[in-house]
């Protein structure tokens, strides 16, 4: 049996993020960290489309988007003058029919009152700064110039993970089986977290970080969290035409397109109606869903995509809060010292340097500082209050 002060569970980007600004701001205590599978094979982090937007619904998400972006400026300062995620930032274009027009630009006005530079076109302004774009049937886009785009997930998470040894972080490898509360699951504390092969960690605090797993491991402490494993799968395909200046664009019909390397990504063909939770073994790309939804959708809007080569493809889980598709970030009310960094949504790679600042600064200072994460407390799900993000992609 080992003490520990923190706890935390998952070793993927957000759980990284939070021990790494635990040490930023000061914290000298012992922190594990708790990994079932450091090779990341099957993590969201590393399975993602590993984009960063700031195109929003609610401007608690944009912002904290835009701390990560911040933080992502900063890399080589951090890390030091070789550290390189390979932010491409050629933005999001949201495209929207005439029945959405009024919500794009609902929130487009609230993304440039958060500081975004997006602008809002029409269809005869897209069809000039995107000659390549099929505008029939749309009224507007929305179009992030600068702050939005893609990057290296296993290169960002490296760097973070790095960071720890560093930091002098313990890096534990082992699938947590069991979390004792003090004085039985009725206890008002987390008491120890203990690992399928019996190690046992006593521990002050319990942060509960484990992406797709996170329902699961709040079940073992006698806590209800509605986050489940939900699958996703991306495709890789080649095109004859190369768009150097294609941001990630997002049709109507909610499948999303971007350039990666010589070639391109999509996604986006899975709907919520009837999806339950995956099975968290099941990474089999769902190749119906590029046969029937992906390709007619991608060829109408983008007419050189009539002819494409497919190529490979993969899946992996979102870490989906079923309640309103939002983080869950901050302690159990009545729980203190186990903490939630859940439920992200798809959103965790990008948001998770902001989540882990905001929790680091709860947990050192006490109190929400550069980040007020208390919109997104698990307080709302118990009192029933969805604070629902709409752009969810």
């Amino acid at each position: 049996m080992a003490g520990t002060d923190i706890v935390i569970i998952g070793g993927a980007i957000v759980g990284a993020s939070v021990a790494y600004f635990l040490r930023e701001e000061g914290f000298a205590g012992s922190i594990t960290v708790i990994e079932r599978d450091p090779t990341f094979a099957r993590a969201s982090t590393t399975l993602s489309a590993a984009s960063i937007r700031q195109q929003f619904s609610l401007p608690e998400n944009i912002r904290l988007s835009r701390f990560t972006l911040g933080f992502f400026r900063e890399l080589k300062d951090r890390f030091g003058p070789d550290a390189d995620i390979g932010f491409r930032e050629k933005g999001y274009l949201i495209l929207a029919g005439q029945d959405g027009v009024g919500l794009l630009a609902a929130n487009h006005a609230m993304q440039t009152a958060e500081g975004a530079d997006i602008v809002l076109e029409d269809a005869a302004a897209l069809r000039k700064r995107f000659p390549w774009l099929s505008t029939e049937g749309i009224a507007a886009g929305a179009y992030g110039r600068s702050g939005e785009g893609w990057f290296d997930a296993h290169a960002l998470l490296s760097l973070m993970r790095r960071g720890l040894k560093e930091r002098g972080v313990t890096l534990v490898t082992g699938e947590v089986a069991a979390i004792e509360r003090a004085g039985g699951q009725g206890g008002d504390r987390v008491a120890s977290v203990t690992l399928a092969d019996g190690r046992r960690f006593d521990a002050g605090l319990v942060v509960n970080a484990a992406g797709q797993n996170g329902g699961r491991v709040a079940a073992l402490a006698g806590i209800d969290l509605p986050v489940e494993p939900r699958k996703r799968s991306v495709f890789v395909f080649e095109a004859r035409e190369r768009f150097e200046d294609m941001p990630l664009t997002v049709d109507t019909s909610g499948i999303w397109v971007r350039p990666e390397g010589a070639a391109y990504i999509t996604g986006g063909a899975e709907t919520e109606e009837g999806e339950g939770p995956a099975d968290p073994d099941d990474f089999e790309p769902d190749w119906h869903l590029f046969e029937e939804a992906i390709w007619p959708a991608l060829a109408a809007r983008i007419p050189a995509f009539e002819a494409i080569r497919p190529g490979r493809a993969w899946a992996g889980h979102y870490d989906y809060n079923r309640f309103d598709q939002n983080a869950v970030i901050g302690p159990h009310p009545q729980i203190a010292n186990f903490v939630f960094a859940n439920g992200f949504s798809g959103h965790g790679l990008q948001q998770a340097p902001a989540a882990g600042k905001a929790l680091a600064e709860l947990i050192v200072h006490g109190g929400w500082r550069s980040i007020d994460c208390s919109a997104f407390g698990y307080e709302r799900i118990v009192e029933n209050r969805p604070f629902r993000e709409l752009n969810v992609i």
